[in-house]
């Protein structure tokens, strides 16, 4: 086996490789992905990829890593730590989260990573009325443009725990955006694009499970009888209670893993403060 920059790979096998395990992510998620991140694959002696492993610097202190796959035929000889081992060592020094899945948890577990949260991975075809059964906003909902970009940012950052300009920059230019204004001030927006099978909703930003619901239930009503995704940490409330109600029931889970400052670390201090409702992706956070 040896390793190669994921620039340089063939998207098809990339695309080809993330199917081989179950996951939903199409050449043009793989290209998005590329484009915002660093990471490497594995190859045989013929120049098939086997593994794959991807890191995204979200912050001089901070790197989430994701995308890290390894071939069915592979899983039992030590790919995947060879590969994790290869990103430790671009990312020493660096605070680092994942999100993990119930087979990788062990791995991640021997490395030194630390359990946080649960993810919620919702998923399934919009029901007729879904965003419709929201209700009145509470302020105004406007379609986010170029031009909200530095409060979109900044909301995001202040959930998030750093600043995230180049990832919400690029995320804003390929979705279709709704924020939550009042005073002037955006208190509230959500993001949905093409993804996977249909579409994702991520980053969710706000402060309350009613701003939450009143920025997602546009994209409830524009997705009807389509299918819609979004990936949460919130189990119970009546954010993930519209989840469930609007036809994206919990299709699996994974947990939030850190190495280095803990997940509170990052967290505001505020006592009512923006939280991440839906991340942007597992891969991303």
């Amino acid at each position: 086996m040896q390793i190669a920059d994921v620039q340089d790979a063939d998207l098809d096998q990339l695309h080809g490789l993330s199917i081989s395990v179950g996951w939903p992510h199409r050449g043009e998620d793989w290209q998005f992905l590329r484009e915002v991140g660093e990471g490497v694959v594995t190859t045989d002696e013929i120049g098939r990829i086997m593994g794959s492993a991807m890191w995204f610097r979200q912050a001089e202190d901070l790197a989430t890593i994701g995308m890290v796959i390894t071939s069915p035929r592979l899983q039992t000889q030590g790919t995947g730590l060879w590969l994790m081992d290869y990103a430790l060592k671009e990312l020493e020094g660096v605070n680092l989260r994942l999100n993990a899945t119930r087979a990788a948890q062990r791995l991640y577990h021997s490395l030194g990573f630390a359990p946080e949260k649960t993810v919620y991975q919702c998923q399934g075809i919009v029901k007729a009325g879904a965003g419709a059964a929201c209700g009145a906003p509470k302020g105004e909902i406007r379609l986010l443009t170029a031009e909200d970009l530095a409060a979109i940012t900044a909301l995001d950052g202040a959930a998030f725990g750093v600043v995230r300009a180049g990832l919400i920059d690029r995320l804003l230019r390929q979705s279709v955006g709704y924020g939550l204004y009042r005073d002037d001030t955006l208190r509230a927006f959500a993001l949905c694009r093409p993804f996977g099978r249909g579409h994702v909703v991520g980053p969710i930003v706000a402060s309350t499970d009613a701003d939450a619901i009143d920025v997602l239930s546009l994209h409830l009503k524009e997705h009807e009888g389509r299918f819609l995704r979004l990936d949460t940490h919130f189990e119970r409330g009546d954010f993930a209670l519209l989840a469930i109600r609007s036809g994206m029931s919990v299709f699996d889970t994974v947990l939030t893993m850190s190495l280095g400052k803990r997940l509170q670390e990052f967290g505001p201090d505020a006592s009512v403060a923006p939280l991440t409702y839906s991340l942007v992706s597992q891969t991303l956070g």
